[in-house]
């Protein structure tokens, strides 16, 4: 298992390598200099050449993508075109929200979810059922722009209940981005927690367990929620990047000083080392996250580190008989 680990840790950095290149292309050609942007239509072409290369993007395009990826290699990110400060304490600084935002909300999507999903699957085909459906649904379905809007709405705007915007000052403004981020994922968890659940409803160990007398929720939650989990958690890995890219859209919205905010001002002003610092942290935690979705794979069903065992035992043996053949 620890094998395992360290060769999907060294899978992260071609991944990296790799992410930086798309978005340094992509960038780079487009539209738009940021030399101009920062010092006005009017700027002179020396001191346009002056701030080229004071922040670096007066070379080509191999000249600069090599001083990037060597950048990265050294844990450098770049300076910001804006307020020429390292990239990286930015990040720090707003990942941290980001972070909090993000935790709170899976951890509603999970509550929620994964509690009216066993509802709605042991209540199958009634009223219950009906309505937990019904929601999950109109949660999907519902944009994440236009539910916050409508948050606002409703709990700022006409309640007076919560503050429409900000984050930091008070427990309340955390409450419409996390409802926002937050209903979307527990929709999906729903959904597919009820369709798990159904399947291993079903199964002939649950019947077993029935006639044992065990007690109705300990044959739910011991038994069947356990062997169900593993779809759900696949999913609930899946979400929390989603939320990683939805807080783009809900911190704009709720004017909230983290990743997403950062990236979203970052291209309107052609900050492309922001950017790029933006995109490249989130990759990093999607791919740490995917990690620990699978070392949690093994927790819930012991044959899944069996099978990483096997394959790392198989590609060992593979390389042993190669090199005695050879």
């Amino acid at each position: 298992m620890l094998k395992y680990i360290l060769k999907r840790l060294l899978w992260i950095i071609p991944v990296l390598i790799g992410v930086t290149v798309i978005v340094f292309t992509i960038l780079y050609f487009s539209p738009g200099d940021p030399a101009y942007l920062a010092l006005g239509d009017n700027a002179t072409p020396e001191a346009v050449e002056a701030y080229r290369i004071e922040m670096g993007i007066n070379g080509g395009y191999w000249e600069r993508l090599g001083n990037t990826l060597l950048g990265l290699i050294q844990g450098d990110l770049g300076l910001s075109f804006r307020s020429k400060t390292p990239v990286i304490n930015e990040l720090i600084v707003r990942f941290k929200v980001t972070f909090d935002i993000s935790a709170w909300s899976i951890v509603l999507g999970i509550v929620l979810g994964i509690f009216f999903g066993i509802i709605s699957a042991l209540k199958q085909n009634t009223i219950w059922d009906s309505l937990s459906t019904g929601c999950a649904l109109f949660g999907i379905s519902m944009p994440m722009f236009w539910q916050g809007l409508m948050l606002i709405l409703i709990f700022s705007v006409t309640l007076n209940w919560l503050p429409p915007s900000g984050y930091g000052d008070s427990w309340k403004q955390m409450v419409l981005p996390v409802i926002a981020l937050g209903v979307n994922s527990s929709a999906t968890i729903m959904r597919t927690t009820r369709s798990s659940m159904l399947e291993v409803m079903r199964q002939d160990y649950i019947r077993t367990a029935k006639a044992k007398g065990q007690t109705y929720w300990v044959v739910v939650l011991r038994h069947a929620l356990k062997n169900a989990m593993i779809p759900i958690v696949t999913v609930i890995g899946l979400q929390m990047g989603t939320l990683l890219a939805g807080s783009i859209v809900t911190e704009a919205i709720f004017s909230i000083a983290g990743v997403g905010k950062y990236l979203v001002d970052s291209m309107l002003a052609r900050d492309y080392n922001a950017v790029q610092g933006c995109v490249l942290l989130i990759a990093f935690v999607s791919a740490i996250l995917n990690l620990i979705v699978d070392i949690i794979y093994t927790f819930i069903d012991p044959r899944m580190k069996t099978m990483y065992e096997s394959e790392s035992g198989i590609k060992l043996f593979k390389r042993k008989g190669a090199g005695q053949n050879g």
